[in-house]
């Protein structure tokens, strides 16, 4: 059944792909309007959580912001599906990296990395990043339950030296890397919400207390790698840009859970500088009021 759904969604998936991008962009906006007005797909889970995080915000202007999520939800599904032809040079353009020599010297000094970033922007075309750099690159991810579009998203990071790997792989991958001196990009979108039996750290996150990943963290310091943090800017339609802040060589010098701290304040001022580019629609603050009493 699997096969079948790949045969069947993958031809269609390919011609997208091979658009222009003016005419990808009117079936986003086509596919707005499914998604906005006629299915509605998670509209009160967007509120609440804009509601709720921007708490002094007016009705309007809640409004607004959910339209304008929408409209940049939709374009970066679209993107998504670009990535499956897209040219490396048209990528390149379209996803710019301001301060890629930051890289360079790390490499320089035989350090390997772990990116935070949050689900903010665009995560989809972060890929491009191998393409300026020697490190080869692993992205934490969750497995697709169909494994003919997960093997596909695999194949597609793989053209760039990045692969994908699962929390599960995570640790025995980077281990054996480091033993064989390999130098390593680690990327982690780590603003989300773990599971409430696997919570091990709470923080204010846009006002609210919420358990906060913090794996990216303790794999930084037991493998001594460096950390930083990495800022999407959205330029226009299509377009992004990117840059490397907060480089911390010594992770370990730093008291638990200092670093997650410190980017988790990084993914907010992106969010309250521009809150249409955050992922709203995930449950984000589902947990909030169910933090353990000591």
């Amino acid at each position: 059944m699997q096969f079948l759904v790949y045969i069947l969604v993958y031809p269609l998936l390919w011609i997208i792909s091979i658009l222009p991008f003016r005419i990808l962009y009117f079936l986003s906006d086509g596919f707005y309007v499914l998604v906005f007005y006629i299915i509605g797909y998670r509209k009160k889970v967007v509120y609440d959580n804009i509601k709720l995080a921007f708490p002094d915000k007016t009705e309007q202007d809640i409004l607004k912001i959910r339209k304008r999520f929408y409209h940049h939800l939709c374009d970066m599904m679209f993107e998504a599906i670009k990535s499956i032809s897209i040219s490396e040079a048209e990528m390149q353009k379209r996803y710019v990296f301001t301060n890629v020599e930051e890289i360079h010297k790390l490499e320089e000094e035989q350090r390997s990395i772990v990116l935070f970033m949050g689900h903010y922007a665009s995560w989809e075309w972060i890929f491009i990043l191998q393409t300026h750099v020697n490190h080869k690159g692993y992205a934490v991810y969750k497995r697709l339950a169909n494994r003919y579009f997960d093997a596909l998203v695999k194949r597609i990071r793989a053209k760039y030296n990045s692969y994908l790997i699962t929390t599960r792989e995570t640790f025995p991958t980077l281990i054996k890397a480091k033993r064989a001196n390999e130098l390593t990009l680690n990327g982690f979108v780590f603003d989300q919400s773990p599971k409430l039996h696997k919570a091990l750290y709470w923080q204010d996150f846009m006002g609210v207390k919420v358990p906060v990943h913090v794996g990216a963290e303790i794999l930084a310091k037991r493998l001594d790698m460096v950390t930083l943090f990495l800022k999407v800017k959205k330029v226009k339609r299509g377009y992004y840009e990117a840059s490397f802040t907060d480089i911390i060589r010594n992770a370990k010098d730093h008291k638990d859970y200092e670093l997650t701290d410190l980017y988790l304040k990084r993914v907010e001022a992106q969010i309250y500088e521009t809150p249409e580019y955050y992922f709203w629609t995930h449950k984000r603050w589902k947990h909030m009021g169910k933090k353990p009493q000591k």
